[in-house]
């Protein structure tokens, strides 16, 4: 079976799908939602350039089943592919507006919770978030001994996103070395917050710099960090529905603040489901030592936060995907 990605021109995902040996090519394309009126003749003109750059994709490489997950690129190949059999994937709680537009088109609609049906007059499926296959072999104990951490004390993930949070890396700076009297932290602070953070952590003492483990980005090493962590402190996009339960692991959520709401609902989400605790990006810097502090002393709470996280997860949820996407492309599933 051949499978093809379509990605944009300024994305960070080239590197991933081809660090997986999938074929990778490349369209324009640009938002029209929120975008000021002096940006909207480039945009429509680069999304009219995505639309041909489809046509041609779709012309050559015949595919026989297309798999969405919305964006604005997603809105091009959607419409050049509109007479081929596909199936729009939501991994957000709520969708935005590009994937309730993108709906029209699919035959068939998956998504990672339940909750998200009432936004759909479709059928939908419920498959959960896929997580990549790796991720489960993954153990306490081997993602410990993989990152350097003891085993004696507990374990805070810090991370924002895969590039990084600035907001976040500055409030854990300034609470760093109260935190580290009672913790070990992996802190994946981003690639261009990496120097700025590494400067700010030279004042620590020898002994807690061996309890803090600095990273620019983790991908092979993400499942030992999550597989260590007693709690993870992080933004709340999509991946957090999928890779947090899997590993049934307390979080912290700080809901981005300055774009659409779908990390606010998607933290409310596993907060409703008493797995997380939500806190407002302008509160970190007050609230966080105080929380995570509380929240390492409570080890009841951390336990029921921990069982509650894991309920919800979907380890299967890649395979249900690629089973729907194989029937609607008329193969066996």
């Amino acid at each position: 079976m051949e499978t093809l990605w379509v990605g944009s021109q300024t994305g960070m995902e080239a590197e991933l799908v081809k660090r997986e040996h999938i074929a990778f090519e490349q369209i324009p394309a640009a938002g029209l939602h929120g975008v000021g009126l002096s940006a909207l003749p480039r945009n429509l003109a680069l999304l009219a350039r995505g639309f041909a750059a489809s046509r041609r994709i779709v012309g050559r490489f015949r595919p026989d089943a297309l798999l969405f997950t919305g964006g604005y690129l997603a809105g091009p190949m959607a419409l050049a592919g509109r007479r081929i059999p596909s199936l729009l994937y939501v991994p957000d709680i709520e969708p935005g507006l590009a994937l309730r537009s993108l709906a029209r088109f699919a035959d068939c609609i998956a998504v990672t919770a339940a909750e998200s049906q009432k936004y759909f007059s479709q059928k939908v499926v419920v498959t959960g978030y896929p997580v990549r296959n790796n991720l489960p072999q993954w153990t306490r104990e081997r993602g410990r001994l993989k990152l350097g951490l003891r085993d004696d004390l507990p374990v805070v993930l810090v991370m924002g996103g895969s590039k990084g949070a600035r907001s976040i890396n500055r409030a854990l700076v300034s609470h760093l070395p109260a935190l580290l009297e009672m913790t070990q932290i992996v802190h994946v602070a981003g690639p261009t917050e990496m120097e700025a953070v590494r400067q700010a952590t030279t004042s620590l003492t020898a002994e807690q710099t061996a309890r803090y483990k600095l990273h620019a980005y983790l991908h092979e090493e993400m499942g030992a960090a999550l597989a260590a962590a007693d709690v993870v402190l992080a933004r709340a996009g999509a991946s957090v529905l999928g890779e947090f339960p899997l590993f049934g692991v307390p979080a912290i959520l700080v809901p981005y603040p300055h774009a659409w709401r779908y990390q606010r609902v998607n933290a409310a989400y596993l907060a409703g489901h008493h797995a997380a605790i939500v806190i407002e990006d302008e509160m970190l810097g007050t609230e966080l030592g105080t929380i995570v502090r509380n929240l390492l002393g409570n080890s009841a709470r951390r336990e029921a936060m921990s069982s509650a996280m894991r309920a919800l997860a979907r380890p299967d949820a890649a395979g249900a995907l690629a089973q729907k996407l194989l029937e609607l492309g008329g193969g066996r599933p």
